[in-house]
């Protein structure tokens, strides 16, 4: 199977974006950049690609202009071990202009969409009991941030 590495689209903040993406993520480093030479389109010598690694993910980041921009039709999933993760990248991530969306979703301030959400939930809305399942989807529903504590209470409330 080829290699798959999400390509990310930036005006010109591509660097920017890799460095603070690794600040945020533990085991993650920029592992190459690359320049715009005489040939353009971008000023010589301005950065065209960025490649990085989240967490052993590859990534890359292209400074391509304005043209096109981010928008929650793709989204990164960060799948949270307990509640101090979930707490973690959600301040991280919507620190300095990002945007709080609904049902654990935001925006980073780089416009990028990522969804924090606690692992096991995809089978808390599956639960068998479709009363739990009901509880908790309509819980999610009503919360930015997600709360595990009060998305549980709400699935267990009878």
């Amino acid at each position: 199977m080829p290699k798959i590495t999400p390509n990310l689209w930036f005006d010109t903040q591509g660097k920017e974006a890799a460095e603070f993406y690794c600040s945020v993520f533990p085991n993650s480093r920029i592992t190459a950049v690359t320049h715009y030479n005489d040939a353009g389109p971008g000023q010589a010598g301005s950065v065209l690609t960025v490649e990085f690694e989240l967490d052993g993910q590859g990534y890359l980041a292209l400074n391509g202009g304005p043209q096109f921009t981010f928008n929650e039709a793709v989204s990164l999933l960060i799948e949270c071990a307990d509640q101090e993760e979930i707490d973690y990248y959600w301040a991280k991530l919507t620190e300095g202009g990002g945007e709080e969306g609904p049902c654990g979703w935001l925006k980073d301030k780089y416009g990028l969409s990522w969804q924090v959400a606690p692992s096991g939930m995809a089978e808390l809305l599956n639960d068998p009991d479709r009363d739990r399942a009901a509880r908790a989807m309509k819980a999610i529903f009503g919360m930015k941030k997600i709360d595990i504590a009060a998305l549980q209470a709400a699935a267990d409330a009878a």
